[in-house]
C-alpha cells in the first residue's frame, strides 16, 4: 500500500507542476480534458486544462488537476513537508517558493532543525522546508 497526494488547482495545474519540476527536479505527466472522455463536457477554453497531472519525485507522487472555478477551494488543513539534506538547498527552495507566495514562518533554527520554515507558494500550496543534517 502507498499513500499519495492529490491537489486541486484553479486552472494552474500545468504551470504549478512545471514550476515544481523546475525548482525540485522530478518528472511531470499531464492529461488534458481535450484528450479525455470528458472532452465534450468542457468549454473550448477549458479543453487544455488538466484533468489529471502527476508530479513524481523520488518515491513520491503528487497528483493534481484543474477544477472549475466554482468548485475550487484553496488547499487548507495540510502542508507538504520537504526534508532536505543541506541548508543551501533549503534556502534555495524556500526562496523560490516565496517568490509570488507568502512566508508563514521565515527560515530559522529550531530545536529539531538548523533551518526550518513555512511558505505558501504562488499556487496556494503550503510547504514546510526542513533541513535534516543526518539524512
Amino acid at each position: 500500500m502507498r499513500i499519495d497526494f492529490h491537489i486541486h488547482f484553479s486552472g494552474q495545474c500545468r504551470e504549478a507542476f512545471e514550476y515544481y519540476k523546475h525548482v525540485l527536479g522530478g518528472e511531470v505527466e499531464f492529461l488534458a480534458y481535450a484528450d479525455s472522455p470528458l472532452k465534450d463536457d468542457v468549454s473550448p477554453e477549458w479543453a487544455e486544462k488538466i484533468i489529471h497531472g502527476s508530479f513524481k519525485l523520488n518515491n513520491l507522487e503528487i497528483a493534481g488537476g484543474d477544477v472549475a472555478p466554482e468548485h475550487y477551494q484553496t488547499p487548507q488543513g495540510f502542508l507538504l513537508l520537504l526534508r532536505l539534506e543541506s541548508e543551501q538547498e533549503s534556502r534555495r527552495i524556500f526562496n523560490a517558493f516565496s517568490d509570488g507566495g507568502s512566508v508563514i514562518m521565515p527560515l530559522q533554527k529550531t530545536f529539531w532543525s538548523p533551518c526550518y520554515g513555512i511558505v505558501v507558494d504562488k499556487f496556494g500550496v503550503s510547504w514546510k522546508i526542513n533541513y535534516v543534517p543526518e539524512m
